[in-house]
């Protein structure tokens, strides 16, 4: 990983020249050879049928992404097309390549190569066919219900295993630093994958304290943004889990982060779901497709991990290896009580929902039981109100 992390900032110092040196750079001479493919502008362009328009499948604020084919097989894939003009786009781009070409996890999504040629920049992944979950629970029409909870669950779950793995996986911490909806991505077995490396930042050894102090301005996306990162410019693990906590938020809710349209005490989700949590009143914002489909001690242990993830301080969030082992018992937990209820000696009254901040219980058949407050990281005491994230991030 240290040719790892000199290539990255080899690379990043290059593309912080301006467009006048460009021309006299070959970026892709400083990519160590045998990374990933690297594509010819050419074959991009037969990929994409010269960038057709019928292929666009997103658009950013650093490029385009097309839905491509390449090789004879008609390997489907994803292209990003990053803008000219963006200085920043050329740092993604090296980032993502010479991180993603040599890590390789379930829950991150493959690079498959690049092409850097003359004034193009492109990235090639593979193309996962079911987009990301923002279309099946925010956008849903008549043809298909929003996503179950269970496989909510599962996205949650394959999530905080790409970052479980990103921060103690590795000989160095990778600290993602834009976890959110949008960069999360479902595959054909709707397997989630976590994408959009471009703003990751590598730390010291993954069994050190990783922090890093960052020269720059702060850098992420409004409502995701840690209000600790915020506040200090300094980037730890805990960072990506608080943009975690807030995606396990947006997956119950079926909302986004940010609803300018709603009353001003709910426009900012997280700030919402905690009020409703100390007032014991969280049934007011679940998913209305998911009323009656979430057993209560599954709830619990869901809406608790969320809640720690989502504290003000760094140092008071858990780990995501903690993070990861919670979500797994809270879907036990579900299929436990899916096939109690499947017996007829279960139900799910909509009426125990709730869960403000107090001890937790054993679930009502004795099996599997609710984790204590003592020396429980999910537990919430904390009623303090998140800071205000107004500011605007960079």
């Amino acid at each position: 990983m240290e040719g790892i992390s000199q290539s990255i900032s080899k690379l990043l110092r290059l593309s912080g020249k301006g467009r006048s040196d460009e021309k006299k750079q070959n970026y892709s001479s400083d990519l160590p050879e045998g990374l990933c493919r690297r594509f010819s502008l050419g074959e991009i362009k037969k990929a994409t049928n010269d960038f057709a328009d019928d292929l666009l499948i997103g658009e950013g604020a650093v490029g385009k992404v097309y839905k491509g084919f390449i090789d004879d097989q008609g390997i489907s894939v994803a292209i990003k097309r990053l803008k000219y003009s963006s200085s920043e786009g050329v740092g993604e781009l090296t980032n993502e390549v010479v991180l993603l070409c040599q890590i390789r996890h379930p829950n991150l999504i493959p690079l498959i190569g690049y092409c850097i040629d003359k004034s193009e920049r492109c990235l090639v992944y593979g193309f996962m066919v079911n987009g990301n979950p923002r279309q099946h629970i925010f956008i849903c029409g008549t043809d298909h219900d929003p996503l179950p909870w269970k496989q909510r669950l599962a996205i949650c779950i394959g999530v905080a295993r790409g970052l479980h793995y990103l921060h103690t996986g590795l000989k160095h911490t990778i600290i993602h630093r834009d976890v959110k909806m949008d960069n999360i991505l479902l595959d054909e077995k709707w397997e989630a994958k976590l994408a959009d490396f471009g703003l990751s930042k590598m730390g010291p050894p993954s069994l050190s304290k990783a922090l890093i102090r960052l020269e720059s301005g702060v850098k992420g996306t409004l409502g995701y943004l840690d209000p600790d990162y915020a506040r200090r410019q300094e980037v730890t693990d805990k960072t990506d889990v608080y943009s975690f906590g807030v995606l396990l938020f947006e997956l119950l809710c079926g909302r986004s982060v940010l609803d300018v349209k709603l009353e001003k005490e709910r426009v900012d989700l997280v700030s919402w779901a905690r009020r409703c949590k100390r007032e014991g009143t969280l049934n007011e914002i679940i998913d209305p497709y998911l009323m009656g489909k979430i057993a209560p001690e599954c709830f619990k242990i869901y809406v608790d991990i969320a809640s720690s993830c989502v504290r003000d301080k760094g140092k008071d969030r858990p780990a995501m290896g903690e993070v990861e082992v919670g979500l797994e018992h809270s879907l036990q937990l579900q299929e436990r009580a899916d096939a109690a209820r499947e017996e007829g000696e279960y139900d799910y009254p909509i009426d125990e929902l709730t869960c403000n901040d107090s001890p937790m219980e054993m679930n009502r058949y004795g099996r599997g039981a609710s984790p204590s407050t003592v020396g429980n990281p999910f537990w919430d005491s904390d009623s303090t109100e998140l800071s205000d994230l107004s500011q605007t991030a960079n």
